[in-house]
Parts: structure tokens; sequence; C-alpha cells
């Protein structure tokens, strides 16, 4: 079973908010909303330290639909608007949304919110419009630090692509979108200990997190 996802390399985020501007943009989504929304974690004492710079260390947490297994969402919604597809995704249909925001009060993660001008809820949908043409989600693409990745997890986060700058100064931007690159090929070493999730609370959280020689605290 096909169970798309991003994973993040948060040793490479800088916390520009690239994929946050660049899912407002291609998504229309409204001033003072968002679908990702990039958390600054720390500064916070390194253990041992003095709690005093440079004894500190903090990294950028990029927070959107987590596009779960089990998603609670999708258990709450009484009209079945909410729902899972067979690609893993989380989707909304907005023709049988109601407004009631039980998915909202569900979502362990904060991520969706009523839109009060169409009375339905959004959230982030992975991009479905853009993946299904063969493009990666808008976030994906735009990251210029190369820390998002898109993939199936059932293929193994190894094989996460994205999108590579090429040497060559005169391709275009088109060329550079559809020119691929895997994780494995492009960031530095990480084991399994290095690979995290957000909070699982039974809805078992697809996205995942690469982060080293930090303490965890998403």
């Amino acid at each position: 079973m096909t169970q798309y996802a991003i994973v993040t390399d948060l040793n490479r985020c800088v916390g520009c908010l690239a994929c946050t501007v660049a899912c407002k943009a291609i998504n229309s989504v409204d001033v003072g909303s968002f679908w990702i929304k990039t958390l600054r974690i720390g500064p916070n004492p390194i253990e041992g330290g003095s709690g005093d710079w440079p004894d500190v260390e903090m990294y950028f947490l990029p927070v959107q639909c987590q596009h779960c297994a089990e998603a609670e969402c999708v258990k709450v919604c009484p009209t079945g608007a909410s729902h899972k597809m067979e690609d893993g995704t989380i989707q909304v249909d907005k023709e049988k949304c109601i407004g009631c925001q039980f998915c909202v009060m569900a979502c362990p993660y904060n991520v969706r919110y009523l839109n009060e001008e169409q009375r339905v809820v959004e959230k982030c949908t992975l991009c479905e419009q853009r993946v299904k043409e063969g493009s990666l989600p808008q976030c994906v693409s735009q990251c210029g630090s190369r820390a998002r990745w898109f993939g199936d997890l059932e293929k193994g986060i190894g094989t996460f692509e994205s999108a590579i700058f090429p040497k060559d100064s005169a391709i275009s931007y088109e060329e550079m979108q559809n020119t691929r690159i895997t994780l494995d090929e492009y960031v530095e070493e990480y084991s399994e200990a290095d690979v995290y999730s957000l909070a699982d609370v039974g809805n078992g959280p697809s996205h995942k997190f690469i982060l080293r020689n930090r303490e965890w605290r998403g």
C-alpha cells in the first residue's frame, strides 16, 4: 500500500519559511491561515553545558497535516468528508464538509482550520493536484536548502526525492524542477536513531524528521 509523506532534514532547515510561503501561494491560503507552520525549537541548553551561548542548541520544525495512517480526523467526521485516499493521503471533500469542526478538535497537531467564508475545513493536501501530474509538492520543490523530500514510505525514506540545482546555470527553471535526486544521494549520513516523527497517540503520523546530534523535542 502506498503512503505518500514528506521527510524533513532538520539539520538542513534554516527556518526561511519558503515552504510556508510557497504553500500559501499555490493553494491560495487565506491571510492569517497556514497549511505549514514553521516552529523554532529552542534555544535550549545542551546537556552538561552552561546553558549560555554557545552551550545551547535549536532547530526549526515545519508542522503540517501528517497524513496519518489511522487519522483521528477521519474517524470523527460525520459525513465522510475527511477520508483517506489510496495513496495514503488524507483529503477533505468540500462538497461533503458541513463545517462542524469535529476534525479540527480531533487533530493532535492543530493543523486544521475552518475557512470562515466557505464554511469548510481546510489543511495541507500534500499538493495532490501536482503529485497527480508527476510534480513534487510545492513546499518540497521550493525548499532552497533541500531539507524537504517527498516519496512513498513503503519504499523507504532513502528513496524520497527532491529537485536539485544543476551546475549548468543556463538550465531553465522547468528543467530544474524535473531533475530528481534521492535523499540518500544528497543528505549527510544518518542512522535510524536520527529519524523521528511527531507524537504518536495511536494515529500513526506519516511524515518523518531527520535530526542529528541534537535532542529531539518535537
